[in-house]
């Protein structure tokens, strides 16, 4: 056997191998969320309570041998409860929030979807490591697309509105007014429906490379019932649509090749007094203040997605999605903007006021 120097006592080779155990589990779990969630098993366990494998089957339509041994790797995993007096299995309130209730201020079961995304692409990214060429969002499988905007969506539901504008200065209130904003990297237009349906006196334009999320958003407006939106393809260098009081970019511009760039344009289709909001994923300014399960799983994206989405287009920085304020803040001042500042953050989440 190959030797390590120095070598590794008993005690850590054990706690290595339990590390490695409970990632294999999560791993081999994480499948099983989706097969839950898209059978509607979490949400049948949260609407009829404690049962048992032959009445969840039942509920569900689906055969019973498969549903116990889900359920059982839920009750492994700690998401779902098991009586062995009565054989029964109950989803905890807490774990429905985040698992069976779609308009949940918690609800994460799709961003499984973005991890199965991950293992299809696999071969892709090997690619990219060794070659060093980037790998952009369109070449990804469309499940991450998917998966994307539904987990994104339930954080926009939840604070965009009641929390996150108001935490700009004057911006709600020239909203209601009537406001021009664009919203720049929308994807599918979860935030831009969301903020259009809120400030109805308000015109929202959403902007999006890729042309297939500009049609999704397109039809989900249409959907919606909305008609003070629109969506077009353009770049984060290129949109138009004459000048804005807000310019959103919403868990995007660390994506960007070049970020920079994007905000420099921003500056110039930005009103004297209008606003930049950047919405990006939560982190510290230095690598040692990331190393925790947030920043473990912003990294694994980063990796995956979003530093070679950014390494496939012009200038390719790679700012990777925890870069932290104080680097988002000098991209601010360099595009010219006076400054940036914090203005609110959940635990996935910094929301940057840019002030021109």
């Amino acid at each position: 056997m190959t030797q390590v120097n120095p070598p590794a006592a008993p005690a850590d080779i054990e706690a290595a191998v339990g590390r490695t155990i409970a990632d294999l589990g999560a791993a081999f779990s994480g499948v099983l969320v989706n097969v839950g969630r898209r059978l509607g098993l979490y949400e049948a366990l949260a609407r009829i309570g404690a049962c048992t494998s032959e009445e969840l089957a039942q509920a569900t339509g689906v055969r019973e041998r498969y549903v116990r041994e889900w359920l059982n790797n839920q009750a492994a995993g700690g998401y779902v409860h098991y009586e062995p007096t009565g054989g029964r299995y109950t989803l905890p309130a807490a774990q429905a929030l985040v698992l069976a209730i779609e308009d949940s201020p918690v609800y994460m079961a799709p961003a499984f979807e973005v991890a199965a995304s991950f293992w299809l692409d696999e071969e892709h990214i090997i690619e990219t490591f060794r070659s060093g060429r980037g790998f952009g969002w369109h070449e990804h499988n469309e499940r991450l697309f998917c998966g994307t905007e539904m987990f994104f969506r339930t954080g926009y539901r939840a604070h965009l509105v009641t929390d996150w504008l108001p935490a700009l200065g004057g911006v709600v209130e020239r909203l209601r007014a009537g406001a021009q904003v664009a919203d720049v990297g929308c994807g599918h237009g979860a935030s831009t429906i969301i903020m259009a349906r809120a400030f109805p006196a308000s015109q929202f334009i959403g902007f999006d490379y890729h042309a297939d999320s500009i049609a999704t958003a397109a039809q989900r407006a249409r959907e919606a019932g909305i008609d003070n939106v629109r969506f077009e393809v353009a770049t984060a260098k290129d949109f138009g649509g004459g000048t804005f009081d807000l310019v959103c970019f919403m868990d995007c511009l660390h994506d960007l090749g070049d970020p920079l760039g994007a905000l420099a344009h921003a500056r110039a289709v930005l009103k004297p007094d209008g606003r930049v909001m950047l919405v990006e994923p939560y982190a510290g300014n230095a690598v040692e203040e990331n190393l925790n399960p947030v920043g473990r799983l912003f990294y694994a994206a980063s990796a995956m997605a979003c530093t070679p989405h950014s390494l496939s287009q012009e200038v390719g920085l790679g700012l990777g999605a925890q870069a932290g304020e104080a680097r988002l803040r000098g991209l601010a001042r360099q595009a010219g903007f006076s400054d940036l500042r914090r203005a609110t953050r959940t635990p996935v989440n910094l929301v940057l006021e840019v002030l021109p």
